[in-house]
């Protein structure tokens, strides 16, 4: 996720959050950096702005919207007060990740060709709308039902009112389906007025992403996308597929036609589809749409206007680059020859057979080398780290605005290809047991004759531009001694400097959000709502017992032998929970002699999760009734353990 997992569902940052410490000013290593860009790259082609702004056809004034508390949940004029078109990057934003925000910050209801409409600016993502015999079909509604609903308002208030009759996820990301419930009623889903289009596999992928390890995802996409930073030149300017994410409430609906092969055609409410499958790309499940009567391709989030992530930074499975690429080439030999105009679900379309194709050719060629090259060097016994300072594109990918690293990264993506084959371990023996942060630090300080020695060091080198050696450095300083005001500061200027400089939206992020906790301490508030209730309602049991399994704590567990019986009335399924040797396990055999058993309904346990009722008021009200020794499940919920979302990052 992207950005733009389950575990993002619900940001509530509030203005209260965030800097109290002042931001500092770019230093000099830092506009010298950023001006050396406007030397090596082409800043005077202008065709990405042509293809923004082409087609326009109307925007609102004033796109700020709100949800029914009057929370505002997606506020684009918050970027659009301080970025604008005419306006050369400040000191302190990469000069080509201001022309991506600026870019981005181009908003309203576009036409894509005959019959396909985009409107762009209101979320993360782009909600795009395909004129049917009766109604709209809608590819992707955005993360929100707020911002879907906006958005459709819009389009109907310019176009004339028409009613959505098929909705098509392309993928199993939140910002691809969130917003269903705002343009969609479930009832007129199952009585047939409208379909849900998703390819094999969604549901049960949209779910899981980060049901396992949502907690840590979620503290770490605080970073990824800068949540807690203000908007303005020295804080969140741009988050490389769009602005941010929105903060309303994501929904979801299952789908009622699923994609299973590449070539699989559907007429859907009179606009002929052919689709390409694309499982394992950017997502684990994704689809890409041919519309052959208008030569037109929805490229799904399989190709955007930057380089993707092949592992994001707030943490996933690693993302196969060669796959990939294979997919890309795929769509080439398959369209190449007919489209006339591709669009996706993040930036801008581009029109032209010629430049279509190029442009595929590069985005397939740039995850390709990514692969082939890391695995060369990798095979001539480089690690990861040397391998990301080694490998470079080749001009014709490196000085092309499509394959620029605004999400993605060469070097982190490099070293995400080196894990996927070779893991965490380098090789070397040293690496095999090392010492975990603090104890490392605690040596490394000691060796480097002490705290005040190392921070003088360290100041020559910040005066020196020499912020990444730095943040290495003062690392060590900070984890050794957590109290140490002046290691403390002196390292969040440094990742400050490097946030300046950031090319990509989430480095940017990263390196600032850390300046922040440094200078403020770790937050206690806001954060995320881990799932919506579309979420944990579409949980199937087995994902609900794997996610207790791993909230079990060892010490509360030890020695206890316990056998839960438990019946899911409307589902009529049962399963068996074991707990033993520290473990819990579920199979559908069931225990002829359980210790204790549940009955109740899936939407009862649903209800416990979400919070809207206690435990103890579920069994009250026989919405769970039990059956056996009442006190082992009751030591059973007492052996799970809670997790603590803001748990320290740059700090140990």
């Amino acid at each position: 996720m992207k950005a733009r997992t389950i575990t993002l569902i619900a940001m509530a940052i509030s203005s209260a959050s965030y800097a109290a410490v002042e931001s500092k000013p770019a230093t000099q290593a830092t506009i010298d950096a950023n001006q050396t860009l406007y030397k090596a790259l082409p800043f005077n082609n202008k065709k990405d702005f042509e293809n923004a702004q082409k087609g326009f056809i109307a925007k609102q004034d004033i796109v700020t919207i709100k949800n029914g508390k009057g929370d505002v949940v997606w506020d684009l004029e918050a970027y659009k007060k301080f970025i604008t078109l005419d306006a050369k990057a400040p000191d302190s934003v990469n000069p080509s990740l201001w022309r991506n925000a600026q870019l981005n910050v181009i908003n309203g209801l576009f036409k894509v060709t005959d019959g396909i409409y985009q409107v762009r600016g209101y979320d993360l993502t782009n909600i795009t709308f395909v004129e049917g015999k009766t109604g709209w079909i809608v590819f992707d509604p955005l993360i929100s039902q707020e911002t879907a609903q906006a958005a459709l308002e819009f389009i109907n208030a310019e176009l004339g009112e028409r009613p959505v009759t098929a909705v098509i996820y392309s993928h199993s990301h939140i910002d691809h389906f969130g917003g269903v419930r705002g343009i969609v009623d479930e009832a007129d889903v199952a009585a047939g007025k409208v379909q849900i289009v998703a390819s094999h596999g969604f549901t049960e992928h949209a779910v899981s992403e980060n049901v396992i390890a949502g907690n840590a995802m979620g503290r770490r996409a605080i970073y990824m996308y800068g949540a807690l930073l203000p908007k303005n030149e020295r804080g969140g300017v741009n988050g490389g597929l769009g602005q941010t994410t929105s903060t309303g409430l994501a929904t979801l609906i299952r789908p009622t036609l699923v994609i299973e092969k590449t070539g699989e055609e559907h007429v859907i409410d009179g606009v002929k589809m052919v689709f390409q499958y694309t499982p394992g790309s950017e997502a684990p499940t994704e689809i890409n749409t041919w519309f052959p009567e208008k030569k037109a391709l929805w490229m799904a989030e399989n190709s955007t206007n930057t380089m993707h992530n092949i592992l994001t930074l707030r943490g996933a499975q690693v993302r196969d680059a060669l796959k990939w690429s294979y997919y890309l080439n795929q769509t080439i030999e398959m369209w190449g020859d007919d489209v006339e105009v591709k669009f996706q679900s993040h930036h801008w379309p581009m029109w032209g057979q010629e430049e279509i194709v190029d442009y595929f050719k590069l985005q397939r060629d740039m995850y390709k080398y990514t692969h082939d090259q890391t695995v060369r060097l990798m095979n001539q016994g480089y690690i990861g780290s040397e391998i990301s300072e080694i490998i470079q594109f080749p001009e014709e990918i490196d000085k092309n605005w499509n394959t620029r690293g605004y999400y993605g990264t060469l070097r982190h993506n490099s070293r995400a290809v080196y894990q996927r084959y070779m893991g965490w371990y380098s090789g070397n023996p040293s690496d095999l047991n090392n010492l975990p942060p603090t104890n490392a630090a605690v040596k490394y300080v000691e060796y480097m004759g002490g705290e005040s020695a190392v921070i003088d060091k360290a100041r020559q080198d910040f005066a020196a531009g020499n912020y990444r050696w730095v943040a290495e450095v003062l690392k060590h300083v900070v984890f050794a001694n957590p109290q140490s005001k002046k290691g403390k500061a002196l390292l969040a200027d440094a990742y400050e400097q490097l946030g300046y400089q950031a090319e990509s939206g989430p480095w940017r992020s990263v390196y600032l959000q850390g300046a922040y906790e440094l200078r403020n301490g770790t937050p206690s508030a806001g954060g995320t709502n881990t799932a919506s209730p579309d979420i944990i309602k579409n949980m199937p049991p087995e994902m609900l017992f794997d996610y207790l399994a791993v909230r079990l704590l060892p010490e509360k567990s030890a020695g206890k032998d316990y056998a839960i019986n438990i019946d899911f009335t409307d589902l009529d399924e049962q399963y068996t929970l074991y707990i033993e040797n520290s473990v819990l396990n579920h199979t559908t055999k069931l225990n002829d002699d359980p210790d204790v058993s549940l009955t109740l309904t899936k939407e009862a346990l649903d209800n416990v999760q979400l919070g809207t009722v206690t435990l103890e008021q579920a069994i009250a009200s026989g919405d769970i009734k039990l059956k056996g020794d009442k006190e082992v499940f009751k030591d059973f919920v007492g052996m799970l353990d809670t997790f603590n979302f803001w748990f320290n990052i740059v700090t140990p």
